[in-house]
């Protein structure tokens, strides 16, 4: 896929077409309505009869199309990770084929973080929430707006400071781009994968923004 917009206008990725990748394009349209958007997904069927003057479909694999597509010399300003995987981690992986691979991490870390549950890919996905968010929280900095309660440590600088057995821990912050959209600049996958290719060993890598997160366990050789 080649950018063919003007790099003056801002090109929004949005990887995953599913209620909150919609969510992400029909919200991120109104706040940011000179911006160009790409939005991704393997399921055609999520695009039709779906119209927008500023977008474009792609009909593939996320994971593989960041990969492929993503240019440290031309990349867009913003990813929306949308997918029910973690993109940043894949990225890396498909990356680093043959030095990069998953690794389990001990339940002994399930201690160490808040709410953990465990995906089928062994994802360990972390919240301070034990309830059901609003799709549109604000993310304010000092209260959280369901409980009014005063926030808890940022979940990006909690998982910063996690040490567990051998691991190093990476994390990248998820940046709020308007109410329940969260994303990240290119830039911080490009520092991800560069900590990566400079080291070896196991690393946990995330993905946070102040209320949950989620966590890849890598090896590097």
């Amino acid at each position: 896929m080649k950018n063919n917009h003007h790099r003056s206008q801002e090109t929004v990725w949005i990887i995953g077409a599913g209620r909150f990748g919609m969510l992400a394009l029909e919200r991120l349209s109104r706040s940011k309505p000179e911006a160009n958007f790409v939005v991704v997904d393997p399921d055609e069927r999520r695009f039709f009869p779906l119209e927008h003057p500023r977008c474009t479909f792609e009909n593939r694999d996320g994971v593989a199309f960041v990969v492929q597509h993503l240019d440290a010399d031309n990349p867009p300003d913003w990813i929306i990770p949308a997918l029910p995987v973690h993109l940043a981690a894949e990225w890396c992986l498909g990356r680093l084929p043959h030095r990069g691979r998953r690794v389990p991490v001990g339940e002994g870390l399930d201690t160490m973080l808040p709410n953990p549950v465990r995906g089928a890919g062994g994802d360990i996905y972390v919240t301070h929430a034990d309830f059901l968010c609003p799709d549109d929280c604000p993310e304010p900095a000092q209260t959280c707006t369901v409980t009014g309660q005063p926030r808890k440590t940022d979940m990006f600088t909690l998982l910063e400071g996690v040490r567990f057995a051998d691991f190093t821990s990476i994390v990248i912050r998820s940046c709020q781009l308007g109410p329940g959209v969260g994303g990240y600049r290119p830039r911080q996958l490009f520092d991800l994968l560069a900590h990566l290719q400079e080291g070896k060993g196991h690393f946990l890598v995330s993905t946070a923004c102040r209320c949950h997160g989620v966590i890849t366990g890598i090896r590097v050789v």
